[in-house]
């Protein structure tokens, strides 16, 4: 890699620009020169051949697009003169050999963890409020005021203490002092924690559970009793209306079925059985306050790092998300692989293209064609809406380079590393076997950390190239910045900068080495992700069907 250019895999007819480039200006690599046809920013791609219509785009070693017109040698590629092109996939067609990496340095290493009955180890320990359909939101969000408030978790509001300021300017008629007052001469106080061993307890608030269809019913349930046996969960209070089609059995049925035990405390309460509102609160409350007494009680020990189980997820990707965050994170899950963990790879939209080196990886034929399954019905239902997968990229992606879904999906696929695919996944299934597992998801950032995390990850590995907000009520979502620029222009949302990769300071190894030491560092409680101290608990299960 030169400090400019970079030439991703040797088959590649494409270069990256890693700085802005110049029309007219003389690039060299690997013994060959060219001169550029036109301006390239930083993140774009250019043509090291003349290609004419038709002719094939090839990074990262696979197709990716092909011309729609033709192209100078030099030439900047994008939407005006490249379409999506995906190479076809079939059944396994070569059986794959994985040479772990080196995972010495953490082979007696440990985090602290909450252990559970199940043999499960929490990264947190959360107590769960769940409605189990949307007409008991209301509800949920009293017990979430009354709770947050109660027991010292709610943050002090800066912005309310700002209006009570200016109140009480007002009310002493200085209400000619109030536009100097700024939001940092405001401050509130801190309310301290009642359960010190109780990292908080979160609201699951939803849309579904009735009106839609009984298999949406059903999946809700499913992921929802995923939620409930997490490791990072102590123990849920479920609200239920009574009529829903997401009905309590259901609920129980799917959670039994993960812990036959029924390990975890499940605090069940049906309004329309309960009488009034306050009767319902308040029995509900109370339950809930004796349960987080118990869970209380419940403090981190070692773990062995065999009890990780880590999310690799991408959201407002650019054109460096494929060369440094992406096989950054790579690597850490090859190396968590190699120790006996798991890591979960999910947005099957961001596949496209890459489906037959997957499939190879598959280490049995079943998963191998359960993925092929997934992924045809899953493109066939976009193109029957009139999408398709080709459609993914966002105006984002797309300003920042990646310009076709499989120019997308070759980099984003660089976060599964070079591990084995151990199993596949359907939407809301939890996670059976360690190492890499492939989880159908939409590539939608919170729908996507939704079903993730109900699968099972403690952790949420999520690269970004643009910056986004993105976070989770259970899981915690690292977010790790692919440049430089964008960890000094939103620092408090980036937790980890991989830009040294860009600027040549680092390596691939190096950092996604240095990713796993921070894993360790936010399971066992020693730093929080930037998403749980700004309380970024996203949750948006995936609606499929028709609402009715």
């Amino acid at each position: 890699m030169s400090n400019k250019i970079l030439k991703i895999h040797p088959v590649d007819n494409v270069l990256v620009a890693l700085a802005d480039l110049k029309a007219g200006e003389k690039v060299v690599y690997g013994g060959h020169s060219l001169v550029l046809a036109n301006d390239v920013p930083a993140k774009h791609k250019f043509v090291v051949n003349e290609l004419k219509a038709d002719d094939e785009i090839v990074m990262y070693g696979i197709l990716v697009g092909k011309a729609i017109q033709p192209i100078r040698k030099g030439g900047v590629i994008g939407t005006h003169n490249v379409k999506h092109k995906a190479a076809p996939y079939s059944g396994k067609t070569k059986s794959y050999q994985w040479s772990p990496p080196d995972v010495s340095k953490w082979k007696n290493k440990t985090f602290m963890g909450y252990h559970r009955p199940d043999g499960q180890v929490g990264t947190a320990n959360y107590w769960l409020v769940i409605p189990l359909v949307f007409c008991e939101n209301r509800n949920v969000n009293v017990m979430r005021q009354a709770f947050e408030e109660g027991l010292g978790f709610s943050k002090p509001d800066p912005y309310k203490s700002y209006v009570r300021e200016l109140v009480r300017l007002y009310k002493d008629g200085k209400a000619d002092s109030i536009p100097g007052v700024s939001l940092e001469e405001v401050k509130s106080g801190n309310q301290s924690r009642i359960f010190k061993n109780i990292d908080g307890v979160k609201m699951l608030l939803h849309e579904g559970g009735c009106g839609g269809t009984r298999q949406d019913a059903e999946t809700l349930c499913t992921l929802l009793a995923g939620y409930i046996h997490h490791p990072n969960v102590a123990g849920a209070t479920v609200l239920s209306l009574g009529c829903q089609n997401a009905q309590v059995e259901i609920l129980q049925k799917k959670f039994i079925a993960l812990d036959p035990t029924s390990s975890k405390p499940l605090i069940i309460l049906e309004q329309q059985q309960s009488g009034t509102e306050q009767e319902l609160l308040t029995d509900a409350i109370q339950k809930t306050f004796l349960a987080l007494v118990e869970a209380n009680k419940q403090e981190r020990k070692p773990a062995p790092l065999n009890k990780l189980v880590v999310g690799l997820k991408c959201g407002g990707s650019d054109g460096f998300s494929g060369i440094s965050a992406n096989p950054a994170i790579g690597h850490t899950s090859d190396l968590l692989v190699a120790l006996g963990g798991s890591t979960i790879l999910s947005e099957f939209p961001e596949l496209c293209g890459v489906e037959q080196e997957l499939i190879n990886r598959c280490v049995t034929n079943e998963s191998a064609e359960l993925f092929i399954d997934l992924m045809r019905t899953y493109s066939s239902a976009a193109e029957a809406v009139g999408s398709g997968f080709d459609m993914n990229p966002s105006p984002g992606n797309i300003k920042d380079g990646l310009i076709t879904d499989a120019i997308k999906s070759a980099g984003a696929a660089r976060k599964g590393g070079t591990a084995p695919v151990a199993d596949v996944l359907r939407y809301a299934e939890y996670i059976k076997k360690p190492g890499l597992n492939l989880l159908c998801t939409p590539g939608n950032d919170v729908e996507s950390t939704t079903g993730t995390t109900g699968s099972g990850a403690q952790i949420i590995l999520f690269t970004t190239g643009l910056g986004t907000p993105t976070g989770n009520p259970v899981s915690h979502v690292i977010k790790l910045s692919t440049n430089t620029k964008l960890t000094q222009k939103m620092p408090d949302i980036i937790d980890f900068n991989t830009g040294s990769i860009i600027s040549g300071e680092k390596n691939i190894d190096q950092v996604g080495e240095e990713i796993l030491d921070f894993i360790i560092e936010v399971a066992s409680g020693r730093i929080k992700a930037k998403a749980v101290e700004l309380g970024q608990d996203d949750f948006i299960p995936w609606k499929r069907g028709v609402s009715l």
